[in-house]
């Protein structure tokens, strides 16, 4: 699928992925999976854009840039014209501090990939959403332009959105999500679960809950609660002897992963995880999650959707009847298969193959 035929020669397929190559959670890493995935798929470049999110340096995310070198894809930075069969542009909230763009796209095809929601719970924006897509809209001259939501929970809040404005008729839904690449190997669970409870994240505040949910979550009972990413819980000198507080990166994901028996994760009422990458690390590593019903369906029953005050109850059941924690931790294979790198792939080389069919 690297090439496709035009009057009888055979021509290779141009890809672009636009990016802000700053971030530092889940859109890089997201973005070098997905890079991999696409190798081999036809010409790939890979255009930075400075922004006013983060400034003029032009660092990158070491996810990335560990990518890059290793798959010599070109990193061209703030070029004023990108042109390619297919143009695939990553997190347009980047955009959300400008008014233009500042680039000219030309493609067959336009694919805007939404890693933020476009409404928080309660309906307000995410986002400036309308300045985002329309400066995008307005640099780009492309046969089709498509919004490829990351989630089913993230596809909602996208639809609600455009049915409420006008910029809906210039874009395209994609039915099927645009999903983040997700590690398929999981590892040997215990077969005997202790109550060694566990989060991870950003430290962000919108990734945490109330304290008083937090109590729910990490009680005195517990025999471990181990809190990675609790910057802003140290900052404030919440005292909680019974809690293991670590600043973000203080240990590896997989050292912090080794604490713990448990993924208990749930964020402030007003915001959501778009996809929940730290989810599908916990499922990777063996562990039984717990979350709101919100973030919980990406993965199905792979997870346990639940609140803050049932955490305990459902916690001690699964150590009464550790059967039932192994039988939990099984259903996550099936669920990161359906969001692996050949799963990814194939979706892509499907959509090549369409929008290639589509143009001639």
């Amino acid at each position: 699928m690297g090439a496709h035929r035009i009057l009888g020669r055979s021509v290779s397929t141009k890809l672009a992925y636009v990016i802000e190559p700053r971030f530092s959670g889940g859109t890089s890493a997201a973005v070098a999976a997905e890079l991999q995935a696409a190798a081999g798929l036809g010409e790939v470049v890979v255009h930075a854009r400075t922004s006013r999110m983060f400034g003029d340096s032009r660092h990158v995310a070491p996810v990335l840039r560990q990518v890059l070198n290793a798959l010599r894809i070109p990193l061209i930075w703030d070029a004023p014209e990108i042109s390619a069969d297919l143009v695939i542009f990553h997190n347009p909230a980047f955009l959300k501090f400008q008014n233009a763009l500042d680039a000219r796209i030309l493609a067959r095809s336009l694919v805007v990939v939404t890693h933020e929601n476009f409404l928080r719970p309660g309906g307000d924006e995410g986002f400036d959403v309308s300045a985002c897509l329309g400066q995008i809209d307005a640099s780009t001259l492309a046969l089709r332009k498509f919004i490829a939501p990351i989630s089913p929970y993230n596809r909602s809040t996208v639809n609600n959105w455009l049915s409420g404005h006008r910029l809906a008729r210039h874009w395209i839904v994609l039915e099927d999500d645009w999903f983040n690449i997700c590690n398929t190997e999981i590892r040997t669970t215990r077969a005997s679960p202790q109550d060694r409870r566990g989060r991870h994240s950003r430290p962000g505040f919108e990734k945490f809950p109330s304290p008083e949910e937090l109590d729910d979550c990490f009680p005195e009972h517990a025999l471990a609660n181990v809190i990675l990413g609790a910057d802003a819980l140290l900052d404030a000198e919440v005292i909680r002897p019974h809690w293991k507080m670590l600043p973000f990166d203080a240990v590896s994901v997989e050292e912090f992963f080794d604490m713990i028996d448990f993924f208990v994760y749930f964020t402030t009422p007003t915001w959501r995880e778009s996809f929940g990458r730290v989810i599908a690390e916990a499922l990777a590593a063996g562990k039984v999650v717990l979350t709101d019903t919100d973030t919980g369906q990406t993965f199905g029953d792979a997870v346990i959707t639940c609140r803050p005050p049932d955490v305990d109850d459902i916690i001690s059941d699964l150590i009464a009847h550790p059967r039932r924690y192994v039988e939990q931790v099984a259903k996550a294979k099936p669920i990161l298969e359906r969001y692996s790198a050949q799963s990814f792939r194939k979706k892509l080389t499907g959509f090549l193959a369409t929008e290639i069919a589509e143009a001639q």
